[in-house]
Formats: C-alpha cells, structure tokens, sequence
C-alpha cells in the first residue's frame, strides 16, 4: 500500500514559529565570545530542505507532524522525553538501519517526509529512474515503515522503492553527526575528500583530470594483458570479423537497397499488366490521340467531355456558371497533365526479362546476408550495423607484433602523466594540510577543546597509484598536550568526535553540498562560554544549510531559528508513556530556556538569564 502523503492537519503537529528576538538586544550584548565570526554571507542558494516530518509509532512518539523551517532549528526537552527519536526517525526516514526495539506496541512504526528541491537537483534524477514522481505542489514524498518483526518498506514519489535506494539519495541530501554516527569522519576517503575539498576548485579540478588519466591507464594495461594473455583466441576471433566483412565489402549493398530491389523487382514482374492498366486509364482520359491504342469506336475521353462542359458554360453570362467553367478548366489541365505522367510512365516502364533476373540475383545474394549478419526484423540495416561494429572490433583484436608495441607505449604514456598529476595533487594536499588543519583547530579552541591539535598524516606510495591518487591520507587528533597524535575516531571521544565534525563543518560552511545537517547532542559535556560558542557555529552552519540540533543546553538553543520541544505525558488510556513535539516562539520559548537554565519554568532569575541569552543570540547573528 502506497505510503499516506504528511498533511497539515493533523493532531500532534508542531507549529514552524521564528526565534525571538527582544527589542532590547544590542551588539554589546554579544560581546566576550571567544573569537569573531569569519564573514559568511548567506548566499541564498537552494540546496533542498526538509520542509515537513511525521513520525507514528517510533519509541515514546505516537503521532505527531513537524513543520520545518530554513535555517537553524533545535529539538529540546526534558531528559527521556523522547528527542533523540527526531534524529532516529530522519536517521530511519533516509535509509538509516530500522531497529524492531523502536516501534511501539501498535506494532508498526512509520516516518513520512516532504523535501523542497531544485530542479537542477541530481536527486530528482535519480527519484525518476526509481520510477518516483514529483507530489502536487512539487515536492518529493519519501516514507519508510517498520515492523515490531522487523520487517522494512520505503516509498519514494509514491512509488515502492529498495531501501537501498533512498540510503543511495541520503548521501547528497542528509548529513547526520552524533555520538553514534560518525562513519563519514571516520572513513579515509571521507577525511581525504575533506582535504581536497579544503584545497580549493583548481586542486579538485586537478584531480578530476587525474581520474580521468588513471582510468585511460588502467583501460590501457587491462587491453594490453588481455591481447597477450589471449593472443589465441583473439586471432581466431579476428579471422571471423575480417571474413564476414570481405563477404559483405564484396557484395557492397547500399543502405535501403533491400527496400529498392523487392519494389524494382515487382515493376519487372507485373510489367505488363502494369502497360495495360496506364493505357486503359489514358484512353479513359484523353482518349487514342496518336491511334496507337486501338480505341476506335469508344466512348468520348474525360479530356474531351470536360471541354465541351466547360465550353456550355462559359458561353452563358450568368457569374454563377462562368465561376463554374473556370473550374472545369482547371480540371482539364489536371487531366491532361496525369496523363501526361502516364504516358512517362509506361516510357520507363522495363519489361526486360534478363533484367529482371538480374533484380532477383542481387536480392538474393542481400538476403543471404541479412540471415548471417542481422538479427531477424532488422533487414539489411542489421548487415550494415554489424560491419560497423566488426570494424571497431577488429582495432581491440589486433595482436600482432606492431599492434602490441603501440599499444605498451600508449600504457606507458598514460602512466607517466598519472605519475606527473599524482605528484602535483600529492603537493597541493600537503600545502593545504597545515591551513586546513589550523583552521579546524581555531573552531575546536571556541568548542571547549582548546588544547586539542589536529594534523594530517599524508603516506605516498608512487608506485601504486589509486584511482584518487597516491595518497593514504589520515586525520589525526591529539586531545591534549603530551598525547601522541591518532586517528581521529579513535583520539576523540563521541562528544568530542562530534565537535570536530562540527568545527569541520564550520570550515566548510557554504560549501558542502549536502542540504540538511542533523547534530543530536554535539553539546555533551560542555557549558558556559563554548555552549554559546557551539551556538554560533550552528547558526553559521545554518546560513547555507537547513540544521537540525538536539541540546540541552539553553545557550545552544537560543540561536534558533525555530525552536521545537519535546514533552512527555502518560497515555492513561493506552497504558504508555506519550510523546507530543510543539513549536515555541515568544513567552513560551522563554519559559522553555529558562527551564534548561534552573529547572524551573516560572523563575524570575531564569526568564531574565534566557532573555539575556536571546539578545545576545539575536545579536550574534547580526553581527
């Protein structure tokens, strides 16, 4: 059954409210952060974003519909309420592993999303050739159901799809950082990729025409190894292309020749009741001008007849009927000049019998071909496709001396430029390893790891090339001074491997292509002034990206953009617990920060504290 498409009226939903911004806010409220923002303009560009999210029967949540707004949104509530399951469900949404624990006693759980995309977007590619379609308004439908068994369904477009597929489609739509979800970080080729990415477009398009070079080198030492490794049979092979194309150059058909020769063959074969046909019908219209005919005593020809209607007609003054004799004569002059054609006709007419054999031979001789060389229904079409082919064929079956030596130098040539382009890209990364991570290293400083230092590892290997390069390339984090420098998922631990994510993230703000970030609890174990420094890198984030945070932390939470919440009540009906998400602005969303600040909703000191913090956000973000 196709997936139901999220709507807006349903119960449970949270209301998208823009963050609060007390008129009070002045830029010397933002004064004390620990470094100043890098400018970063918004650029306005669309990636995509995620513009509404349901989620039914997943952990403590029954059924409930976000409303997602641009920019920077953050999930919050009180500690088991049930906001690492907006992560789960986004996770499970875009191909994430479904766990049967999650779903609740129904026995089904279920997660409905709606994405906003360009048109330019390769997604919507790839959507179509799962056979997925656009919803009304043109947005993209994706749902993803999961049984208490175990058992998984997803639908994009309206249409059931491989779970496969939409994991496939996650990759350049949702990035999700957390304690538990650090694989790109930890990937080689992810932290090479990063190092690239850093190095700047003239390194990437260098590296582009690289892979190029290395995929000709390998095409070539590949051909080069088959044609020794199976010199045998490619000469056998080789000697039934060059004989079929000797029997078809000796022929030499034309294209469509097939065609002429049966309807050249049927003109010759009914010649004769062909002439009779033309001069009955010649007769009919003009008559036996020339006595050639043996017409004599015959009704009067149509040429005739036609005139003397014209001549009646004419000879009358009413308009009406010369308008009619006008017409007549026209029709005279088409008369004539059919017959005339006629008369051509039977001129070209050959009733040659040895031409006529000779018709018959060719058509044969074409025949015999289409039944050796084309598949059936193609005609001699099919002959001449595969004489095309053959010759594209015979050039890669060559394994002659002088072949093989051509073919060694162009492996040779190929690899030299691997090696020359190799060694360029291999300088460019090692020049922007430094800045990259120094850089990184600044963001970590602001995000309570000050004294953590983070390095490249590049190991060349010349002679093995790889299809990006001949660097083994590694991140390397040493969390404090003394300690010796690893790899970075195994130096950090999750909180810590979150913010490096993130202060990589920051770095590359504007520049990633992935439209959506989810960051569940990227806060843990820090507070105070790197709470706040984590706030502003997410807003920054938040310029080029839609962001999704999960915090506890109110100096987090007041940079929003829309701020969601989570509370849990028990269901006293069903037994359970029950989780409701609501969208909070103004009174309500002071309330909230002043809560994550004391524990207390209705605090003086703590709604004072969260409106502080709000004009301090509000500023941030202007400045």
């Amino acid at each position: 059954m196709a997936p139901r498409t999220p709507t807006r009226e349903r119960a449970g939903r949270a209301r998208t409210a823009p963050a609060a911004a007390p008129a009070d806010a002045t830029p010397e409220a933002a004064e004390g952060s620990r470094e100043p923002d890098r400018a970063v303009p918004r650029t306005g560009h669309v990636r995509g974003r995620l513009t509404e999210l349901r989620i039914r029967g997943l952990g403590a949540i029954d059924d409930v519909t976000l409303e997602l707004g641009r920019g920077l949104t953050v999930v919050t509530g009180e500690t088991g309420a049930g906001k690492t399951m907006v992560v789960t469900g986004l996770t499970l949404l875009f191909g994430g592993r479904a766990d049967p624990g999650r779903v609740r006693a129904t026995g089904r759980a279920g997660v409905e999303g709606r994405l906003e995309l360009p048109p330019d977007s390769p997604v919507w590619t790839r959507a179509a050739d799962a056979g997925a379609e656009p919803d009304d308004d043109g947005s993209l439908i994706l749902a993803r159901t999961v049984s208490a068994e175990g058992r998984s369904r997803a639908h994009l477009g309206g249409r059931s799809v491989p779970v496969g597929v939409v994991a496939e489609l996650s990759e350049g739509l949702l990035a999700v950082h957390g304690q538990s979800d650090q694989l790109r970080l930890s990937r080689p080729a992810e932290q090479r990729s990063a190092l690239d990415r850093y190095a700047g477009a003239a390194h990437l398009q260098l590296l582009e025409t690289y892979r190029a070079a290395y995929a000709r080198w390998r095409e070539l030492a590949a051909d080069l190894d088959r044609r020794r490794g199976q010199a045998r049979e490619l000469a056998q092979a080789a000697e039934v292309l060059r004989h079929g194309l000797e029997e078809i150059e000796a022929l030499a058909p034309e294209p469509g020749e097939d065609e002429a020769l049966d309807a050249q063959a049927k003109r010759l074969g009914d010649a004769d009741a062909l002439r009779a046909a033309v001069d009955e019908a010649r007769i009919a219209l003009v008559g036996d001008v020339t006595g050639d005919l043996g017409a004599e005593g015959l009704p009067q020809d149509a040429t005739a007849a036609l005139a003397t209607a014209e001549r009646a007609l004419a000879g009358t003054d009413d308009p009406a009927l010369v308008l009619l004799a006008r017409d007549l004569a026209d029709a005279v002059a088409v008369v004539s000049d059919v017959s005339v054609q006629l008369a051509g006709y039977v001129a070209d007419l050959d009733a040659d019998p040895a031409r006529l054999a000779e018709v018959l031979d060719r058509r044969a001789a074409i025949t015999a071909l289409v039944r050796k060389y084309a598949d059936p229904g193609e005609g001699l079409a099919g002959v001449l496709a595969w004489a095309e082919d053959a010759r594209g064929k015979l050039s890669a079956l060559d394994v002659s001396d002088e072949a093989l030596e051509a073919l060694a130098a162009a492996r040779d040539t190929a690899r030299a430029e691997v090696d020359d382009l190799g060694t360029r890209i291999s300088a460019g990364r090692r020049a922007a390893a430094d800045g990259f991570a120094a850089e990184v290293g600044a963001e970590l400083a602001g995000l309570a790891m000050k004294s953590a230092r983070v390095s490249f590892s590049i190991d060349s290997h010349p002679d093995q090339p790889g299809p990006d390069g001949i660097d083994e390339v590694a991140l390397l984090m040493a969390a404090h001074p003394g300690a010796p420098p690893r790899p970075v998922h195994r130096g950090a631990s999750g909180g810590e491997l979150s913010r490096v994510m993130l202060a990589i993230e920051v770095v590359f703000a504007g520049a990633d292509p992935v439209p959506v970030m989810v960051f569940d609890e990227v806060d843990a174990g820090v507070g105070g002034q790197a709470a706040g420094e984590i706030g502003r890198r997410l807003a920054r984030l938040a310029r080029d990206h839609q962001v999704v945070v999960v915090t506890h932390l109110a100096q987090v939470a007041a940079f929003a953009d829309t701020h969601l919440v989570v509370d849990k009540s028990p269901d006293t009906a069903a037994g359970v617990t029950a989780t409701d998400i609501r969208a909070v602005d103004g009174e309500d969303r002071v309330r909230e920060l002043a809560r994550m600040l004391s524990g207390l909703t209705d605090s003086d000191t703590g709604q004072a504290h969260a409106r502080e913090l709000l004009a301090v956000a509000a500023a941030a973000r202007e400045g």
